[in-house]
């Protein structure tokens, strides 16, 4: 197994996020979408909203270390990922992330075997507020 199963249950340090209307902006145009309410803050306000709001998948960007894991890039799949969230991430957004890892196990495919790395991310504004969860299954070979 390429990642030692004991780092299950560990959370690495948090990270303090400030969101951008800027990095908002260029990760919708990246993923394609042009919903006014990614780019445009007038619109954004008129639909209850404090600035731009980010689109769904934009934690994906946030940079926030693993306990105690180390591996290849090289050897990394991207198997899974999926958000819940309590509220809208918008522009002007300070949250403290961290990430935990969830499981590690091991399948055996074609071409041998594999680890999975399962990891789920957190954000909080700063008065402790959940806002989102992200959840993240990798696979090394």
């Amino acid at each position: 197994m390429l990642i030692d199963q004991t780092v299950v249950g560990r959370t690495g340090e948090a990270r303090v996020v400030e969101v951008e209307k800027g990095a908002i902006r260029k990760f919708a145009e990246a993923i394609g979408d042009s919903h006014p309410l990614y780019h445009d803050e007038s619109f954004a306000k008129s639909s209850g909203y404090q600035s731009i709001v980010a689109p769904p998948t934009f934690p994906t960007t946030f940079r926030v270390p693993l306990p105690d894991v180390q591996f290849e890039l090289s050897r990394v799949l991207h198997g899974e990922q999926e958000y819940e969230y309590t509220r809208p991430i918008v522009a002007g957004d300070t949250l403290r992330c961290s990430n935990r890892v969830v499981d590690v196990y091991e399948r055996q495919g074609s071409l041998g075997s594999m680890t999975f790395l399962v990891t789920e991310m957190t954000g909080e504004d700063l008065d402790g507020n959940p806002v989102f969860t992200g959840r993240s299954t990798i696979i090394l070979r």
